[in-house]
């Protein structure tokens, strides 16, 4: 089976890889342009590309695929490869471009999509960041056979997956990705003899991942404990939730809520300093950072971080990072 694949990020790369070591014959890669990245901003490959070179695999980077969009010549000189390469079915996992139906179309058995979610709950762009934040204790990985509108195609596989009390956006996408490369392995292997069958989604329990903004990285130290630390644990690794002490943005990157904690305190206050984290109290409850990180410095435990910069109980953490 002759496959296309288009994706552009680490969870994307860990599939292609799966793909690559199962034997399948890949001769055409798509992933997004090169962006500028780090303190220099110089232009980087996406994790597929860099993999995908790496390997001798041929790639294409078009910044759209709309034929009438604002890259035509791109769209057209794409159209032309995957013409060429006649490919059987095209996977998709983490792209970050909306497939026109030129494209849907054109696979023998059409575009299958690697979703880190149990649809049609957290269609879009952020699934494994919204489940963490919204406290799910579930989740897992859907494929399903691509359509026009936004993670709304037919289901093919799921596997559900526990999600654990610690969990950070950085630790289940891991888990949720290597989990993607197999369950689309597979699939393609069902659909090799005819064995993959459709169900379509419930109309029942949609809901929507929209993208991380990085102004939702700023912590509002008045909402309650629980939802404090779930947002904090999800914005790890990715943007990283931000606080502001003594007039520094912090980074704030592990936090648990504090079990039944009793506080009269202000929301924002240091309300106890040991090496074990340093408690700060909410709208409700308090929480136990364990990991921050000053501006130019690295991520440290509570007791690093303390040891360059001594903390006392009545101190505070501004109220919006802005």
């Amino acid at each position: 089976m002759r496959l296309a694949f288009a994706g552009t990020p680490e969870f994307a790369r860990v599939a292609l890889a799966a793909l690559h070591a199962a034997g399948f014959d890949i001769p055409l890669v798509l992933t997004q342009p090169d962006r500028p990245a780090g303190r220099g901003q110089q232009l980087q490959p996406s994790a597929v590309k860099a993999w995908s070179v790496s390997q001798g695999l041929a790639v294409i980077q078009p910044q759209g695929l709309r034929l009438d969009g604002r890259y035509p010549a791109d769209a057209n000189a794409a159209r032309e490869a995957l013409q060429a390469t006649r490919p059987d079915v095209m996977v998709v996992a983490a792209y970050g471009l909306i497939l026109p139906e030129w494209v849907l179309s054109l696979p023998r058995l059409g575009c299958l999509n690697i979703h880190a979610s149990l649809l049609p709950r957290w269609r879009g762009a952020a699934p494994i960041h919204r489940a963490i934040e919204a406290g799910d204790s579930r989740t897992g990985i859907t494929v399903i056979q691509m359509d026009a509108g936004l993670d709304t195609g037919a289901m093919l596989l799921a596997e559900p997956m526990d999600i654990a009390a610690g969990d950070t956006t950085g630790s289940l996408h891991d888990r949720l990705a290597e989990l993607g490369g197999r369950l689309i392995i597979e699939a393609l292997e069902l659909a090799a003899c005819g064995g993959l069958h459709a169900t379509e989604q419930s109309a029942d329990g949609v809901t929507y991942a929209k993208k991380v903004e990085k102004a939702e990285a700023a912590v509002e130290w008045n909402l309650d404990a629980d939802t404090i630390a779930r947002r904090i644990r999800a914005f790890n690794p990715a943007p990283g939730a931000v606080a502001r002490l003594r007039g520094e943005a912090v980074k704030l990157w592990y936090a648990r809520e504090i079990p039944a904690a009793q506080q009269q305190a202000k929301p924002g206050a240091v309300i106890a300093v040991s090496a074990d984290g340093i408690g700060v109290a909410c709208g409700s409850g308090a929480v136990l950072l364990t990991e921050l990180q000053r501006p130019g410095g690295k991520r440290l435990t509570a007791a690093q971080f303390l040891q360059g910069q001594a903390l006392q109980v009545g101190e505070q953490f501004d109220q919006s990072a802005a």
